[in-house]
């Protein structure tokens, strides 16, 4: 099969689209000709061979990268029934990873991907729709709240902006660029109150959104950017409001000291490490991510690149330039 192989950590260019044996399921697994198969940041810092707290461990090399896959199961394993033969699975939890044309996965952590939700689209939510359904759980959002979302053009960020603008709050959507601030703006669709959407990267645009929310104030912030624009977004906040990070894409964490938190009253709550400290609740919550995208109550940003461009998919993605979520498709 084909497949994407790092054989040295460092930059994109080390990503290698070559010809390496075909995976076959062990005991248990199945093997998944793949159609799909998810890309997130995270990927990126691991294959510079940075460690983080929110990482996995780094691999040993050569390693094949993207635990998110979603296809067609062609072969099963001892122990596995054959009616998963021919049935269309997604698994946040592929190996070896999705960069691949084959990847095997343990028949307990498959979901089958819900009718009339494609490839491409369970795949998006299988890891970056269930990271937002759980941090949903942890910022409570109400419909009363005016809610700030930085990195609103990101995979999360913008299905944190249909929950929010869904459920009636007030939100502004804070991205990087002209045509990521007009992505985030069309999340409003064409009924009821729009979407406000901001370009972080100009000068001013806190005041921007003091203007345009009206008077009222920003009672919760939900930040993945991290660094500077994540403090402006903190000052933008009202006492007694809350602050929940959802990851740091500037690479630059921020995190607000206790005494300023308790002189202005404010809850911070960082999303992601709660999540990684409560790993029993992932499967029901991919289970609610794939449910909610079929039903349409969210719809993932897609954006889909040939198996083959891994290294230029990562390069973008480093840049900033990728809008939603990244897929690889074989």
């Amino acid at each position: 099969m084909h497949a994407v192989v790092l054989h040295e950590f460092g930059p994109a260019a080390n990503l290698s689209y070559e010809t390496v044996p075909d995976p076959e399921p062990g005991p248990g697994q199945v093997r998944i000709v793949v159609r799909a198969a998810g890309v997130h940041f995270i990927e990126t810092v691991m294959r510079a061979g940075a460690a983080s707290d929110l990482a996995p461990p780094l691999p040993e090399l050569p390693s094949i990268f993207g635990g998110e896959v979603a296809g067609v199961v062609d072969s099963v394993g001892a122990g596995v029934g054959p009616e998963w033969l021919g049935r269309s699975v997604v698994t946040a939890k592929g190996s070896p990873g999705g960069y691949a044309e084959l990847a095997v996965a343990d028949v307990g952590a498959l979901h089958a991907v819900p009718e009339g939700l494609g490839f491409e689209a369970a795949v998006a939510m299988v890891v970056t729709g269930t990271t937002t359904i759980g941090l949903l759980d942890v910022a409570e959002l109400r419909p009363d709240d005016v809610v700030l979302v930085t990195s609103a053009a990101g995979g999360v960020g913008r299905l944190v902006v249909q929950y929010a603008h869904e459920m009636g709050a007030v939100v502004v959507g804070a991205a990087g660029g002209a045509a990521k601030v007009a992505a985030v703006r069309k999340l409003g669709g064409g009924g009821g109150a729009e979407v406000i959407g901001v370009d972080y990267d100009e000068d001013g645009w806190g005041d921007e959104v003091r203007a345009r929310i009206g008077g009222r104030r920003v009672s919760v912030v939900v930040d993945g950017v991290g660094g500077e624009k994540a403090a402006a977004a903190f000052e933008l906040l009202a006492d007694g409001g809350r602050f929940v990070s959802i990851g740091s894409a500037s690479q630059v964490e921020f995190v607000p000291g206790d005494a300023v938190l308790a002189e202005r009253g404010i809850t911070y709550r960082n999303a992601l490490l709660e999540l990684l400290g409560s790993p029993e609740e992932r499967p029901d919550q991919e289970r609610r991510a794939l449910a909610a995208a079929a039903a349409g109550r969210l719809t993932p940003a897609v954006q889909s690149f040939p198996l083959a461009h891994a290294a230029e998919v990562h390069a973008a993605l480093e840049r900033r330039e990728t809008t939603g979520k990244v897929v690889l498709v074989p």
